[in-house]
């Protein structure tokens, strides 16, 4: 495999896919293993549900400023400080909870770092990439690291953490913390300077951290195609999450599956999550940027519409195998569209900014969801996602036309540019 990664995209990437793969793995034991330590030390589910809360929070505090620091420092040096420090914070975890000294506090406050690192790193990583291969060559690039995180977080993370957890509480944040060790190792061995041009070491710096994050919010605010797939992808967010929220009580109440029929659907979007991702660049160079984006959208409408109608499970799981394609070729073509159109000084802000977006949608959509479900039925969630998946795509269809995105995939690389002075 790595010898594919590194066909046509050099060494460069080859690690720096490698790097971001083992991280993925290592993130998704850690999002295994958290609930079932918690839950082993106390029956609250106030406390249990408290761990994912902690994981996100710091989606909502920090991503922003984390996109600031990805253009005012060397992203690979960044990325490896991120690595190592999250490195200490596993390691004392996972010593504390061998030696029987670890309790949930602590365990909160490993999640709260570990994942404000995940903002930083992932923010430098995409800004970085346009930096390590060629420009045409970024939709294979996108794919691959979306393929590898896929499989790695979705399909292999479960039944590993499950195992390791089974053997010894603390062992999956051991081997989490092994996987960014070697992730630092491998970030550090890509050569070459990955500063903003406008950050020289010997450039002066006279902006706050807010003036550049109102500078990144404002230059996207101005750009047609990137505001509106920002605004996309908070809104299906929204719609997703929720109708992910209660999806468990939907496979139990309509579909009559058990827990392993309802791990098995979630496996079917990750299969064609991985499928998306790896085939994406072809797939997209056969159909254009713009029917990738306009079928993405009907596929949304029809999963909300699978979900709300059927009982079969084969219709769900094709369904959401389907839908793990859209979500596969979605990223990849967000993903290279933002690197395209976002000039080099601002592709951390740029970057964080979406992921600024897509967590609260996330955060609203698993609210939502259970409300929903409570106020008016298990397939309200659905229904109302299938409304808002047919109302963005009527309002948006023309704005990704194929003139405007052809404009971004221009042989021209982008060039630094600077909006006026925040006051």
């Amino acid at each position: 495999m790595t010898r594919d990664v590194g066909d046509g995209l050099g060494t460069r990437f080859a690690r720096l896919w490698a790097a971001s793969t083992l991280s993925a793995l290592g993130s998704g034991l850690a999002t295994v293993a958290a609930p079932l330590f918690v839950a082993s030390r106390t029956d609250d589910p106030l406390v249990v549900a408290a761990a994912s809360a902690v994981a996100w929070l710091p989606w909502l505090l920090f991503a922003l400023p984390g996109g600031v620091l990805a253009d005012r420092m060397d992203r690979r040096r960044l990325m490896i400080v991120i690595d190592l420090v999250r490195v200490v914070a596993l390691a004392v975890l996972a010593t504390a909870i061998m030696t029987g000294r670890a309790g949930v506090a602590l365990l909160y406050v490993v999640l709260f770092v570990i994942n404000t690192g995940e903002i930083v790193f992932r923010a430098a990583s995409q800004a970085m990439l346009p930096t390590v291969v060629p420009r045409h060559r970024l939709e294979r690039a996108n794919g691959w690291l979306g393929g590898g995180a896929t499989l790695m977080n979705s399909m292999l993370a479960g039944p590993l953490g499950g195992f390791l957890f089974a053997l010894a509480a603390g062992s999956p944040f051991l081997v989490n913390a092994v996987t960014y060790a070697l992730s630092a190792v491998l970030v550090a061995l890509i050569g070459g300077d990955f500063r903003a041009a406008d950050r020289a070491p010997t450039a002066p710096r006279t902006r706050s951290m807010r003036g550049e994050i109102v500078e990144g919010l404002r230059w996207l605010a101005h750009q047609r195609l990137l505001r509106t797939m920002a605004v996309l992808i908070g809104l299906l967010n929204v719609t997703l999450t929720a109708a992910l929220a209660v999806l468990v009580l939907l496979a139990d109440e309509r579909l009559r599956l058990g827990s392993v029929g309802y791990g098995l659907l979630f496996t079917c979007m990750a299969c064609g999550g991985v499928l998306g991702a790896l085939l994406g660049d072809r797939i997209v160079a056969w159909i254009s940027a713009t029917w990738t984006v306009r079928i993405g959208l009907l596929i949304e409408a029809g999963l909300h519409l699978a979900l709300a109608a059927s009982r079969s499970t084969v219709v769900v799981g094709i369904a959401l195998f389907a839908f793990g394609v859209h979500g596969g070729l979605w990223n990849l073509v967000a993903n290279s569209l933002r690197q395209r159109l976002t000039p080099p000084n601002l592709q951390g802000r740029v970057a964080s900014t979406t992921m600024f977006v897509a967590a609260g949608g996330n955060c609203v959509g698993a609210l939502l969801g259970g409300l929903l479900a409570a106020e008016y039925g298990i397939t309200a969630p659905y229904w109302v996602g299938l409304v808002v998946a047919i109302g963005v795509s009527a309002a948006t269809w023309r704005v990704f036309n194929r003139d405007a995105v052809a404009r971004a995939y221009a042989d021209e690389p982008p060039v630094e540019q600077r909006p006026a002075p925040v006051p």
